[in-house]
């Protein structure tokens, strides 16, 4: 009996020895096929909606396909050739080639545990692949190939499996990962911006609030060997991710689309760059539509031009040309300098620090009232009327400056978009000679679209500019809906000047000799002024090209909404009246009538030009 003992207590020992210290490399080997694995499950991305609530950019269930180079080993899968096997299967269901699929399939020893074979694949891709797996299990289960099966795992590394009952699929798995869908194609693309390959924010708003919209990813831990869960070794552990917070625009679909679809027909027809318009409420500051030309899908960034990515509206700087003349007009009325009807004596040529200046269409001396001056956008009747703002020159642009700034020049916007541009205005001691005669008529300075619509619904607002905003609250996780911060507001001018001001723009359309004709509405009254501002070229270092825009609003005796419309570097023409009147029109409309405005009935001011 003590030799029977000590014979089995010997075996024991002899076993532990070759468990602890022989095999301990094969069995810590066999351990990594058979262990614990913690995956992330994503939480879903927030969803982004217009003003109603309709989506603009939503989340779909998708998966990545994975897999395990390991198991795809003869020791593992029992297959002489299973790399192969397996990525003739896949390659037609995922759309990756055979060689692509086999060389991320095959292990080379090095730790390579993780491959990523396919992102962001539908359900029904995965469904696929699921349905093959357990096409080969069910084999490998059958009467027929048990026993095959069996043997080859008991033999290990020279173990194989016929092709009938082998499972080439077994070290294939799938990792949730959400899917960003724009139902909506490109509506609002440089707006709502996307997302990239990783499921980041890489632009517009899905890049600013981006912290926001992802949420907190989970996580799930569970055993499993040979590429499956097993169900009896002690559970699952799960930590359910957090939903990231949705947002809801000041946007108004329709409004959106009517103005692409304007604003991407007159590019084209214009032979233009680019070009945007924004529809904007006056008297919130609400953005109602921001569009750009040409634009993407986001659902398609892999065709889609870099140069179209960015939102140009914001993060293009331009010089406006004569629709910033208004601010000048505006100090001069505030200031008490001028009225409306103050005479105006408009020489054909302008002599100023060794530079001549001209209107841009040639004449002779002209006598105007300082109505005049806007509704014919005589450069030279600004310069006149903006020396009048000092009894210096050194003072007047000192007084001007300040104007400008009041209207939010040469700052940013507010609404903290990325890559947008605060413009270029140099303080008043640093205007050069020439400087301070073109500031006054928009050159010289430099400005993104969105600032100057917004001078206009100061304007249309009774002299208080507030703030632009694009996000109007957010919807948390939990369902609580949190509007966003009011905008602030800032008196620039007296009611008494932005209302003159009102009746002087419609001069510019009312009036026939006015530059903006083509901006006229049936029915309403329509207050605006165009713009052709000589355009700077980066590559060639010069004035070669121009900048055609028009912005108004509307009905001009009750202001309720603010369109503008900025065309870069059109070929076919190049007057602002000509070119974006009608796309102002049309936009203008389109917007009073969706947003139920009736015509006031006012008859125009008809403030004299001439004198």
């Amino acid at each position: 009996m003590t030799v029977a003992l000590g014979t089995v207590f010997t075996l024991f020992v002899g076993r532990l020895v070759q468990l602890q210290f022989l095999d301990a490399s094969a069995l810590a080997d066999e351990a990594a096929v058979n262990r614990y694995v913690t995956i992330a499950l994503p939480a879903q991305r927030g969803t982004i909606t217009d003003a109603a609530g309709n989506p603009l950019a939503t989340t779909v269930d998708a998966y990545d396909v994975t897999a395990d180079p390991y198991l795809f080993t003869p020791g593992q899968s029992h297959i002489e050739d299973a790399p192969a096997k397996a990525a003739q299967l896949l390659a037609p269901i995922l759309g990756v080639d055979a060689a692509t699929l086999q060389r991320k399939l095959t292990y080379t020893g090095k730790g390579d545990r993780y491959q990523l074979l396919a992102k962001q694949q539908s359900p029904q891709t995965w469904n696929q692949i699921k349905a093959l797996q357990s096409q080969f299990a069910a084999k490998a289960w059958g009467t027929s190939c048990a026993g095959e099966v069996a043997l080859a795992t008991k033999q290990g590394d020279s173990g194989r499996v016929s092709e009938a009952c082998a499972n080439p699929l077994n070290g294939v798995f799938r990792s949730e990962h959400s899917k960003r869908v724009y139902p909506d194609g490109g509506l609002a693309a440089s707006v709502l911006g996307f997302v990239n390959a990783e499921g980041d924010g890489a632009g517009g708003l899905e890049q600013q609030y981006d912290e926001l919209l992802r949420g907190t990813d989970g996580k799930l831990t569970y055993a499993q060997s040979g590429g499956r869960e097993v169900p009896t070794a002690g559970g699952q552990r799960q930590t359910d991710p957090v939903p990231g917070s949705s947002l809801r625009l000041t946007l108004n679909r329709d409004i959106q689309w009517e103005a692409q679809q304007v604003l991407a027909d007159e590019v084209k027809a214009a032979g233009a760059l680019r070009g945007y318009v924004i529809v904007q409420d006056v008297h919130t500051g609400r953005i109602l539509a921001m569009a750009t030309a040409p634009g993407f899908d986001p659902n398609d960034l892999a065709h889609a031009n870099p140069a179209t990515l960015p939102n140009t509206a914001l993060t293009d700087v331009y010089e406006p040309g004569s629709v910033s003349k208004l601010m000048t007009m505006a100090a001069v009325l505030e200031q008490n300098v001028a009225t409306p009807l103050t005479h105006v004596t408009v020489p054909g040529t302008l002599p100023r620090a060794a530079t001549v200046f001209h209107d841009d269409v040639a004449h002779g001396t002209e006598h105007l009232t300082l109505n005049g001056v806007l509704a014919q956008s005589s450069n030279i009747g600004t310069i006149l009327a903006a020396e009048h703002l000092g009894s210096t020159q050194a003072e007047a642009n000192k007084v001007l400056y300040g104007y400008l700034t009041k209207f939010g020049i040469g700052q940013p916007t507010g609404l903290g978009f990325p890559g947008e541009t605060p413009g270029l205005l140099p303080p008043p001691q640093k205007w050069d000679s020439a400087q301070q005669y073109t500031i006054p008529f928009g050159q010289g300075l430099s400005v993104n679209a969105l600032q100057t619509t917004s001078v206009y619904s100061t304007i249309a607002n009774g002299g208080v500019r507030v703030a632009p905003t694009l996000v109007e609250g957010t919807t948390g996780p939990d369902g609580r809906y949190t509007p966003s911060p009011a905008p602030a507001q800032t008196r620039v001018v007296s009611l008494r000047t932005a209302q003159t001001l009102a009746q002087m723009l419609q001069s510019v359309v009312a009036s026939q000799e006015g530059t903006g004709t083509k901006a006229q509405i049936p029915g309403y009254l329509v207050a605006g002024k165009t713009g052709t501002a000589n355009r700077y070229d980066e590559g060639t270092k010069g004035y070669h090209s121009y900048t055609s825009s028009f912005i108004g609003f509307a009905p001009a005796d009750r202001p309720a909404v603010t369109v503008s419309c900025v065309l870069q570097k059109p070929v076919n023409g190049h007057f602002g009246g000509q070119l974006c009147g009608p796309v102002f029109k049309q936009v203008m409309e389109f917007a009073l009538k969706t947003l139920g405005v009736a015509p006031t009935g006012a008859a125009p001011a008809n403030l004299p030009v001439n004198w």
